[in-house]
């Protein structure tokens, strides 16, 4: 037999009815229907939350491409109308001609 110098024994834990009173107070709160229906909330709310984000991230790209591909080159079109106006103006009032009438 050997002996130990110092400290304190524990008792041993391996026994079924040895149960601690935290693991006995936390088993028995964990099985309430109040825990499983929270449970049940948050796994359903993380469920729609990702549902939402994957058709936002879908949208959002649909937006983005179509803008791409439809507005941006109607932008660059008319700023280079819009330039190309004010050059004719510019080259107009330096002839002494008057200018082009504009639009209405």
């Amino acid at each position: 037999m050997s002996s130990k110098k110092g400290g304190v024994s524990l008792p041993d834990r391996s026994g079924a009815g040895n149960d601690g009173i935290i693991s006995r107070f936390s088993s028995s709160i964990s099985q309430t229907p109040m825990v499983y229906q929270g449970k049940r909330v948050v796994s359903d709310a993380a469920f729609v939350a990702k549902k939402l984000l994957k058709s936002t991230g879908k949208a959002a790209w649909i937006a983005g491409t179509s803008f791409l591909i439809l507005i941006v080159p109607l932008i660059i079109e008319m700023d280079r109308d819009a330039q190309l106006t004010e050059l004719e103006m510019q080259q107009a009032s330096l002839l002494g001609t008057p200018p082009p009438p504009g639009p209405k």
